[in-house]
Order: structure tokens, then C-alpha cells, then sequence
């Protein structure tokens, strides 16, 4: 998979995600993340919550289910999941996305 993000975003902290054939970068503000991400491979994402998210697609496919409803984003679209709303999903293959979390530690930088 070509990278998908310039040398810059390369450049900033590998976040810790647990997920299988992740890539992904990590911006720390005061009191949010922007995560910039790539996937490798497809991934199911189990049922979980936190604080709020927003995600613009920049490759590929994701389905997400937010609060019992399935959505299915591509590139160029964004979505919206608010704090304490459970989701899950499946992620594809060649999926790239910037995340906005608002949460300053939802995840942490590779060590």
C-alpha cells in the first residue's frame, strides 16, 4: 500500500493501536488526538464507546454501526460518533482516515 500521508504526518509519533495491519500516526493536542491512519488489512471492530469522534475517509471503505445503525463510509465522506455512543464495524483493506478524538489520551505513541 502506497503511503498515503506526506512526510510530515510520517514523521510525527507512531500511535499504539491494537489492531491488525494499522499504520498509524499521532498528533497530541492539550486535550484531543488527530490520528492519521492506513490499513494494510480488513478489521473488525468490536463493540465499544468513548469520548467523541470524527472521521474524514480519505481511501477506501469502512462500515460502521453507531448506535444500532449501519453506515457505509467512503472516500470523502466524514461521520460523527458522539461521546458514550457504542459502535463497531469492519474496516477494508486500503481504508485511510484522519481521526479527531476528544480525548487527549485515547491512544499513546509507540515507545
Amino acid at each position: 500500500m502506497p503511503n498515503i500521508f506526506p512526510e510530515p504526518i510520517r514523521n510525527l509519533p507512531e500511535a499504539d493501536i491494537p489492531l491488525k495491519g494499522v499504520k498509524a500516526f499521532l498528533s497530541q493536542g492539550g486535550n484531543h488526538q488527530i490520528i492519521f491512519m492506513e490499513f494494510s488489512e480488513d478489521v473488525d471492530l468490536p463493540e465499544h464507546s468513548h469520548k467523541s469522534q470524527w472521521g474524514v475517509v480519505l481511501e477506501g471503505k469502512i462500515d460502521l454501526v453507531i448506535g444500532g445503525i449501519k453506515h457505509t463510509y467512503t472516500k470523502g465522506d466524514s461521520y460523527f460518533i458522539p461521546e458514550g455512543v457504542s459502535h463497531s464495524g469492519r474496516i477494508y483493506a486500503g481504508f485511510a482516515v484522519v481521526e479527531y478524538f476528544d480525548q487527549k489520551d485515547r491512544y499513546k505513541a509507540k515507545v
